[in-house]
């Protein structure tokens, strides 16, 4: 059985900052976003792969580097419990944490590791982690990719990242953008629809409009592997 959840919140001033600890063993939605409970955490300072994002191995071969990452973290997290601090909320009403495992940072794991990005738009704790993972060719280093933060907007000029090896041709296959028409797993099956930059509307298999719905090409669609997946990208289940 997971162990309770405690969350401690402040409210010491007129825009309360929100913080606490909390302790468990969470589900892991993403590589870095996870659920205590009914607390849906984000990895605070770092970017990991959407679950449906491709990238490119050394030889130019596509790969499911959102799933493979959140695998790891699986991996490595086993069953033991978290203990996170939060510290406020992003756009999506997910609380902000840093995590440890086993005394291990998560979140420096995951960079260090070559699974995620610092996201140096917000932080820069975990940018000689990127450097190391990046020398040692690790992870998404191995071969190219977008970084997450590009990939729901990527075009023609979106840079590249990653081992300069893999051919230029496969490349140009990451700067597509749009989502597949296919889920990237049978796991994948869930159809999100963004309606706006911060809200989306997901259709599950068996809904009025999940047949009705393409994934064409496009930036406004996304596969998602469950509906935790979905709904810590801030979506909504839709009503028919």
């Amino acid at each position: 059985m997971r162990a309770a959840v405690a969350i401690l919140c402040c409210s010491l001033s007129l825009s309360p900052a929100i913080a606490g600890e909390v302790k468990g063993v969470p589900q892991i939605v993403d590589a870095d976003t996870v659920y205590e409970g009914a607390v849906k955490i984000r990895l605070s300072g770092i970017d990991a792969p959407e679950t449906d994002q491709v990238c490119l191995d050394a030889a130019g071969k596509a790969w499911d580097c959102g799933i493979e990452a959140r695998e790891k973290l699986r991996a490595f997290a086993g069953d033991r419990s978290w203990t996170c601090e939060l510290a406020g909320r992003d756009v999506y009403k997910r609380y902000l944490g840093s995590c440890t495992v086993g005394g291990d940072d998560v979140s420096r794991w995951l960079v260090r590791n070559g699974w995620a990005l610092a996201f140096r738009r917000y932080s820069t704790a975990y940018v000689a982690d990127e450097d190391f993972a990046r020398e040692q060719k690790r992870g998404l280093w191995s071969g190219a990719f977008v970084a997450p933060w590009e990939w729901r907007h990527r075009s023609n000029n979106t840079v590249i990242l990653g081992a300069v090896a893999v051919p230029v041709q496969a490349q140009r296959t990451l700067m597509a953008p749009a989502t597949v028409a296919e889920p990237p797993s049978p796991d994948c099956v869930i159809k999100g629809n963004l309606k706006s930059a911060h809200q989306c509307i997901y259709h599950v298999p068996g809904g009025r409009f999940y047949d009705r719905l393409s994934m064409d090409r496009s930036s406004s669609r996304r596969w998602f592997c469950s509906v935790a997946d979905a709904e810590a990208a801030g979506c909504r289940k839709s009503k028919l």
